[in-house]
Order: structure tokens, then sequence, then C-alpha cells
């Protein structure tokens, strides 16, 4: 399980290797400069906050790091723990009943499985991309990690599924309890605004592997 302290001593040391700051290294992947202060990394309650996985997809793709980059920088001993989860392609995601009502992979015939660094936040499989509906965000053949249990806020980018099968990624704008409103990531897309009861599924985008 992923220690806190050392996510947050991997992100310093990555940005001292590219001779930046914490805030300059967010302000290169586009974040807000104080997103990894230290004030953002304990709530005032004392409560420890985690960067977001999103926020370090971006600071990985600002640097040209790779996900094994940043672990050996979390854990330089390489023990990290890893599991296998559960992975499902987008065309048989988007058919049939692939969660529990927990909201948990079923398994069974249209699952594999893949090889991943154990997080111990929150339940998660992965989503095999296929074909270009995401283009240019995600492409054949990533992978995105998504939990369907993971609490969802505002700005988080989710993968929803439909009842009629359609699988869209976008990133959450407001949820209520009739409607759930996303915010395009493309400027190819239209943002959207879709009622609950046509709702599969949702889940929030941990991790993207590309």
């Amino acid at each position: 399980m992923l220690s806190h302290e050392r996510v947050w001593a991997a992100i310093d040391a990555l940005a001292a290797r590219h001779g930046m700051t914490a805030s300059g290294l967010a302000r290169k992947a586009g974040l807000d400069a104080t997103s990894f202060n230290k004030s953002k990394r304990v709530s005032p309650e004392g409560r420890e906050r985690w960067p977001s996985t999103e926020s370090i997809s971006k600071i990985l793709r600002a640097t040209g790091a790779t996900l094994e980059d940043f672990l050996r920088l979390v854990e330089p001993s390489g023990s990290l723990r890893r599991s296998m989860l559960p992975m499902i392609g987008m065309t048989q995601a988007s058919t049939g009943k692939i969660l529990t009502d927990e909201g948990l992979p079923t398994g069974g015939p249209g699952w594999d499985e893949i090889e991943f660094p154990d997080f111990g936040q929150e339940k998660v499989f992965a989503l095999e991309v296929t074909g270009d509906t995401m283009a240019p965000l995600y492409r054949d053949g990533d992978v995105l990690i998504v939990s369907p249990t993971a609490s969802l806020r505002k700005g988080d980018r989710v993968v929803v599924c439909t009842n009629g099968g359609e699988i869209v990624a976008q990133e959450l704008k407001r949820r209520s309890a009739k409607t759930l409103e996303l915010s395009s990531l493309t400027k190819d897309s239209e943002d959207r605004v879709i009622p609950m009861e046509e709702i599969a599924w949702i889940a929030r985008i941990m991790w993207a592997r590309q």
C-alpha cells in the first residue's frame, strides 16, 4: 500500500529532478500553483490528504516520466506491492451488468486481469479503451483505472455508461438526484446533461495508462 508521506515526497523529488519547486511543477502541468503546497497535504483537522491521481498523471505527462519512474521515487527499493485488477474492454462494459449492486466488478465472461500497483484507497477495475470514441484524450489501447465506489466531486474525470450502451469520459460538473451534468474534455465534444435514470454505471477515473 502506498504511504501518504512517500507519495508527496516523490512529487517533491520529481520536481527537484527537473529543477523545479513543487509549485513550479504544478504550473508546468497546468494545475493550480498551490496544488502541492505543504498546507494542502493535511486538512485543518489533521486528516491526511492525497494528491489526486489525475494530478499525478498530469505531472508525469509534463515531465515525460513514466508511472514506473514515479513509483521508484515512492519506493526506491522496488518493494511496492502489486495486485491483479479485473479488466474489461469497452465493448463488453457497455453491454449487460458488469457491476454488482455494491458497485464492484461481477467477474466472469469478458473479464481479464492486469497487474497494477496497490494504491490501497478505493475499489478499482481497469477499462481498456477500444476504438476512437474517446479520442483524442484517450486512444485505442489506453487503459483507464476507474473506481465505481470512489466519492465524486466537481472537476473529477468520470466514465459514464448509459442504459443504451454509450460510454463517455467527461468531467463532472454537477450531480443531483435527477441529473448528471458533464463538461467536455475536448473541443470536439459537447457538454452533456444525462438523467440519472438513464445511467447504467458511473466510475471515477483514478489513473490513465497511455
